[in-house]
């Protein structure tokens, strides 16, 4: 198999583990560190078995990490630049000839709620605006 065949296969790979929208959104959430499934269900809205459902499938192909500690288990993401990753592809979705006005506007949201850490650290936004 040529390398960029082994690559290509691997990239597919990835992309494919991040296509859906709750395991986009728990990359998110886990932007700044690390957290439990009970913090994640809380902060998603979502049913505490469908978030580990999801967490179960990102650490099959090694997107997160665990941390044990008594009974709690704590998921991180194993590569912390891949959030940084996700939010460059928002510039993607802007640029479909069909965007919406609406869906502009819920981009800008999203990158404001994604560009600032967890931690409310707001020097995330600051340094992304000057870059960007």
């Amino acid at each position: 198999m040529s390398e960029t065949v082994f690559v290509s296969h691997e990239l597919a790979k990835l992309l494919s583990v991040l296509s859906h929208q709750d395991r986009v959104r728990i990359v998110s959430e886990l932007r700044s560190g690390e957290r439990d499934v009970n913090s994640l269900r809380d902060a998603l809205g979502l049913t505490q078995a469908r978030v580990s459902q999801q967490l179960a499938l990102m650490r099959s192909y090694q997107l997160v990490r665990i941390r044990r500690q008594g009974r709690h288990v704590f998921y991180r993401l194993s590569q912390p630049l891949l959030a940084e990753w996700l939010l460059d592809g928002l510039r993607f979705v802007e640029g479909e000839e069909n965007v919406t006005a609406k869906l502009l506007a819920a981009l800008g949201q999203a990158r404001q709620t994604w560009m600032v850490p967890a931690n409310g650290n707001h020097g995330a936004v600051q340094a992304a605006e000057a870059a960007g």
